[in-house]
């Protein structure tokens, strides 16, 4: 993630809002078997379980800090402007090779999805406050590389 706040649309925000609660859930789940009287650690299988599970639990409170502070600082900023590559944008872009790809900015992945770029990456950062028509460069493992934005709003990429 970037160190400025950034604006993010309102998908965005409905995404995170949804896996705060997701999480939030999962969270109280293994919570109430760290709780529960019943499952005592009696063995070391036992005590490495707890453990595990005391390791989830850390896990999951720091990602729902990270949710909550993310929002937070996208009340900060504000909304994203309007006709401007921000955070939740869907954008085609044209390469230099001549090829057009329609891609959603995000702030993190999980997993392959050749449809986002995420808000740190060279692409990203290249895109973040462009407008359709824009020309950008950035940086690849394999030298300098450039797009133009071609439109921005569309049709999003397939979700999985």
């Amino acid at each position: 993630m970037t160190s400025d706040p950034l604006p993010i649309s309102a998908a965005a925000r409905h995404a995170l809002e949804q896996e705060l609660a997701d999480v939030r859930a999962e969270r109280e789940t293994v919570a109430a078997t760290l709780r529960d009287p019943d499952i005592v650690a009696g063995d070391r299988g036992d005590a490495a379980d707890q453990l595990q599970r005391s390791g989830d639990l850390a896990r999951l409170d720091a990602r729902i800090e990270d949710i909550t502070t993310r929002l937070r600082q996208a009340d900060d900023a504000g909304p994203p402007p309007a006709g401007v590559v921000g955070v939740g944008s869907t954008v085609t872009v044209r390469f230099d090779d001549g090829a057009e790809q329609t891609v959603s900015i995000g702030e993190v992945t999980q997993g392959y999805d050749a449809s986002l770029v995420t808000a740190d990456s060279p692409l990203g950062k290249a895109l973040m406050g462009s407008r359709p028509g824009d020309a950008v460069r950035y940086r690849t493992p394999d030298g300098e590389a450039g797009a133009v934005v071609v439109s921005l709003g569309g049709a999003p990429p397939a979700q999985r």
